[in-house]
């Protein structure tokens, strides 16, 4: 059975803090395997018209400092939508947290409670949130690109 999500629904809203003048877009694809005309598969990203379960996203956020002066503690969260499960991250420097944001850090230091009270370590499939907390600034004019992966549940 084939599943239709919105694309707003999937594009949960990255949040960007403490850089007024810091642009912030995100963009999604469906990353699919394709036979090539030579019979070898090679990879592709599709916009996402029409999901089902198992297929592979990548969430790609893109950030460009407008201003004419350094962006400052710049942090990107992005919350990772209940119909996917997050996988990994491609951009080196991502915090996660399995609390909806309240708590952040690697994911071999996160717990989870189970229904019994006892605590397990989290897997990719428990992360909520991603984010991302630069260390240095972005300079005036400067930016880049983010992106982490998810499966549709």
């Amino acid at each position: 059975m084939k599943i239709l999500f919105f694309i707003a629904a999937l594009l949960a809203p990255a949040a960007a803090i403490a850089a007024d003048n810091v642009a912030l877009d995100s963009a999604i694809f469906v990353e699919r395997s394709i036979s090539g005309p030579d019979g070898k598969l090679r990879v592709v990203r599709e916009e996402p018209k029409l999901v089902t379960p198992g297929d592979k996203l990548v969430f790609v956020l893109s950030y460009r400092n407008a201003g004419n002066a350094p962006a400052d503690s710049f942090v990107v969260t992005n919350p990772i939508p209940a119909s996917v499960s997050f996988v990994s991250s491609d951009s080196n420097g991502a915090e996660y947290s399995v609390d909806g944001g309240k708590n952040w850090g690697l994911l071999p230091a996160l717990k989870v409670r189970a229904a019994d009270g006892s605590l397990h370590p989290a897997a990719p499939s428990d992360i909520t949130h991603v984010r991302w907390a630069f260390a240095t600034a972005i300079p005036a004019g400067g930016g880049g690109k983010l992106s982490f992966r998810g499966i549709v549940r």
